[in-house]
């Protein structure tokens, strides 16, 4: 199977959708898989066969999530993309994450972002891009707005962490108003 990928700067940004799960998980070995994915353990490969098991997209809901890949190193450093994808009303929820405090405040989740945006409006046909964001996560809320997201106000209770229940703070991108 050939794997669509994006590149930026110091990035590889490989595209994991349902099609390319069902092949790493029907095909591979656990060691292939661990290392496909950038999985830290056998326990993390767990729990991600359990999610596939359970199934990965519904009859109106999907994904299209990115590993970040570190050109020059070639270490699955992170991911990022979109879920919650519902293609018939052109909108989908994006999330990333980095594995490490390592890789934090060098500028490679703008350098990401960037990419993935872009593939949301032009490849995906996507009109609105959202993100759910908890109010203290500053470092977040610096990175959206930097492409121009909208706060649009305050899920109460939105999430339960750890046990409690927390805010969310929703924001929204429009095809119209990215200008990169």
């Amino acid at each position: 199977m050939e794997f669509k990928e994006l590149y930026t700067e110091r990035l590889r940004l490989r595209l994991y959708t349902p099609e390319v799960a069902k092949y790493v998980f029907t095909t591979k070995t656990d060691d292939e898989m661990i290392a496909f994915l950038g999985l830290e353990s056998a326990e993390a490969l767990a729990r991600e066969k359990e999610k596939f098991s359970l199934g990965l997209s519904t009859y109106n809901r999907s994904f299209a999530n990115f590993h970040m890949i570190d050109k020059e190193t070639g270490e699955h450093i992170g991911g990022c993309g979109f879920h919650t994808w519902a293609p018939e009303h052109r909108r989908a929820e994006i999330g990333y994450a980095l594995h490490s405090d390592e890789y934090k405040q060098k500028g490679l989740m703008t350098e990401a972002l960037l990419a993935i945006l872009k593939y949301g409006f032009e490849e995906m046909n996507l009109n609105r891009i959202e993100a759910l964001v908890a109010e203290w996560n500053t470092a977040s809320v610096k990175l959206l707005t930097k492409f121009g997201f909208q706060k649009e106000g305050v899920l109460r209770q939105h999430y339960v962490v750890n046990g409690s229940p927390e805010d969310s703070v929703p924001y929204s991108l429009l095809k119209p108003e990215f200008k990169f």
